[in-house]
This record gives C-alpha cells, structure tokens and sequence, in this order.
C-alpha cells in the first residue's frame, strides 16, 4: 500500500502500470483528490470509495490523506541496473548505506532520498536493514518510486561506479573538508556509515572526499536519517544554485 496524496500522483504519473487499484474515502472531491482520480481511470487503475474507517482499520495511524494506492512492489535494482540508470541520467546522484541496520533509519533515508531526486539507494547485502513493513511506513511511498540495488560487496560497486565516471562522497565526523566545500553538484555518490561505528575502512579508502556536516553544538554525532538529510539537501541546495548561473 502506498497512501497520502504526493505518493499516490508521484506514482500514477511515473509508473501508473504498477498500481492495481486506488482507493479514496468516501466524501473527498477537492482539486487534488480530482486529479488524482482522473490520472487512475486515464491509466486504466480501478478507483473505488471507501469509508474513512476501513483506511483508518488497513492503516493504522498512518497520515493517509483519505488516498491510498495498492502497487505491485518495485523489483530490487542490480549492479547492472545501476550502471545503466547512471549513463541515462544527466549528473546523477546516488545514496549507499554502509551498514544502517534500523528499518526506521532505511524508510527515513528513502523518504529523503525521494524528496532529493536519488536515482537510487545502494545497500550491502549482509549487515543492513530489511526494507520490511515498518521501513515502508517510514519511507511514506518513497520504498515504492526509489529502486534499491542490494549488492553483496559495496567497496566493488563504488569502483565500479568511480570507474563509470562518479565521484564518491563519505560522510566523516572528523572528515577534512565541510560538505559546503566540495562540490557536489556532478554524477556524485553520498555514502552513510553505520549508527555509531560510521564508514567501514575498505569503504572510506573508496572516498574521493570525506566530509563532516557543520555542528556547533554538544552532540558528538547526528542520527544517521538526519545526516542523510543534511547532506543531501546540500546536494541539492548546490544542484539548484549551478542549474540558475547556467
């Protein structure tokens, strides 16, 4: 299930062909509501009204908007897949993880991830969370429009990538430089490290740049999906600043 009104267009407008039904509670005919059922019956997607309850009984406590898709799930990415995303995107932006192990922190990061315009997440395959049903509430739609490519030796792929023209980015607390000072605005990939232990030593050696996120105050270290969110939006605060001088 995907819910909440972005979520749902996002995906009727992207990939309306992975949604089988949507559903939208009974009474909800503002603009956006509209919209959303026109692109659904425009796909061929089956709409129907339900009452508030039965979301609220499928839901939970989740900030449905009275708007709810049912998607088939976005099929895991490979290393192949990632390569050839990467040569059709112009300055392409990558995310890895490097060992985040807490569901709450994958579904943030996507979320995130999402909002920032990420071709796609990168996660090792052994010693990282589960993209399982509390990773999606978390993530709020975003497990189902960003591909995730599970790889069994994150160090290689990183090569592989610098090899197909990306520069990689590793976030460092005691990093030499500050996100601001690098740029970041090329094909880049920004790589997490586990909470508490940071970048694995193979994966740091891969880093083209190890930067720190500004802090002034008395905590040592930022919760992973926070620094994710930082740096990202540093990607795109400095992505945005190149796209108006152009």
């Amino acid at each position: 299930m995907v819910y909440g009104l972005h979520a749902v267009r996002s995906l009727l407008r992207r990939n309306p062909q992975r949604v089988a039904r949507v559903y939208l509670q009974h009474g909800r005919h503002d603009a956006r509501a509209d919209e959303i059922e026109r692109l659904a019956r425009a796909a061929g997607r089956t709409v129907e009204r339900i009452e508030a309850a039965v979301l609220q009984k499928r839901l939970g406590e989740a900030v449905h908007q009275g708007v709810v898709a049912e998607v088939a799930p976005l099929a895991p990415w490979s290393e192949d897949d990632l390569l050839e995303a990467v040569t059709k995107t112009h300055h392409p932006l990558l995310l890895a993880l490097d060992g985040v192990q807490d569901p709450h922190n994958l579904g943030a990061c996507l979320r995130t991830a999402d909002a920032c315009g990420v071709v796609a997440l990168i996660v090792p395959r052994d010693r990282a969370a589960p993209l399982n049903a509390t990773a999606r509430k978390v993530a709020a739609g975003a497990a189902e429009t960003t591909p995730i490519a599970t790889v069994t030796n994150l160090a290689r792929t990183l090569g592989v990538l610098k090899g197909a023209g990306l520069w990689i980015v590793g976030a460092d607390a005691d990093g030499p430089q500050r996100a601001q000072e690098v740029d970041l605005t090329g094909g880049r990939v920004l790589v997490m490290g586990a909470e508490g232990t940071g970048l694995r030593q193979l994966t740091r050696r891969h880093c083209d740049w190890l930067v720190q996120l500004p802090s002034v105050g008395a905590v040592e270290s930022l919760n992973v999906s926070v620094a994710t969110g930082m740096l990202l939006y540093e990607a795109l605060r400095q992505r945005g600043e190149r796209d108006a001088g152009s």
